[in-house]
């Protein structure tokens, strides 16, 4: 079984500029991924030409089941709002994170994080960029309890805040949220937190250690695979870790190989 995390920057490539939905569907059926969770993912977007790229993904891995997790409304950077509810947005361009399974889905389950109340200084890359102070947006987290050939999975995906300290709490509230679903559980996502934090903070076990940002030469690991240490034996033993170049964002995926 192959779980994998994709920091998708929405599909763009770096070399263009683009989101051309045939790169998109070749780089994420490379992965090749039983479980993968997206971060960064549009649906109903101009700029990636209001497509659903969670649907475009769960087909390029010819994956059953798939869930787009709308953590606002609008587009970030230049206007959104949070959800209302769970339905809310329909028909409106989205922006959030996708999880998707070969293997059966028994329940899905959704929790919002409240954005940080303060805006943070980030560094944008380029001509025109620095230090900037941003608002951060709400963030959200989307479990599924599977049904696998290794027996009952949960599995869950987010996307947690750039704002230091903020981003540990979330994750926190994330672990206690997933305490509630049956074990084993595995997060997978952008936690914004190196390997070292993402490991104390959770209390969880890393299954793959390897730096996947900036793309081109990796220096630090900002996304990871994290197995609750409650029933972690019931897992499978790691087999492989990698996290293979792609055509597409600023982040490489992680994938770890189980079994």
């Amino acid at each position: 079984m192959r779980l994998a995390t994709f920091n998708m920057l929405h599909g763009r490539s770096l070399t263009d500029g683009l989101v051309d939905p045939a790169r998109l569907t070749t780089a994420i059926g490379a992965l090749d991924a039983d479980v993968l969770a997206l971060q960064e993912v549009d649906r109903d977007q101009r700029r990636s030409g209001n497509l659903d790229l969670t649907a475009i993904a769960a087909h390029a891995l010819r994956a059953p089941h798939h869930r787009f997790a709308a953590a606002v409304v609008g587009t970030p950077g230049e206007h959104f709002r949070p959800l209302r509810h769970d339905d809310d947005g329909h028909g409106e361009p989205c922006y959030g994170i996708g999880l998707i399974s070969r293997h059966p889905v028994r329940s899905w389950h959704v929790t919002r994080l409240k954005a940080a109340p303060v805006r943070s200084p980030v560094y944008v890359p380029g001509p025109r960029g620095g230090l900037i102070l941003l608002h951060d947006e709400p963030r959200v987290v989307v479990a599924a309890v599977l049904d696998t050939p290794h027996g009952p999975l949960t599995v869950a995906a987010t996307h947690l805040s750039f704002v230091p300290g903020w981003n540990a709490r979330q994750l926190r509230q994330t672990v206690r949220a997933l305490r509630a679903l049956p074990a084993p559980r595995v997060l997978l996502g952008d936690l914004n937190l190196p390997a070292g934090a993402a490991r104390l903070v959770s209390g969880w076990h890393p299954l793959g250690r390897r730096p996947t940002y900036p793309a081109g030469q990796p220096r630090v690991q900002l996304d990871h695979i994290l197995a609750d240490r409650h029933a972690l034996q019931q897992l499978p033993p790691v087999r492989a870790v990698t996290t293979p170049p792609s055509t597409i964002s600023d982040h490489r995926p992680l994938l770890v190989d189980l079994g």
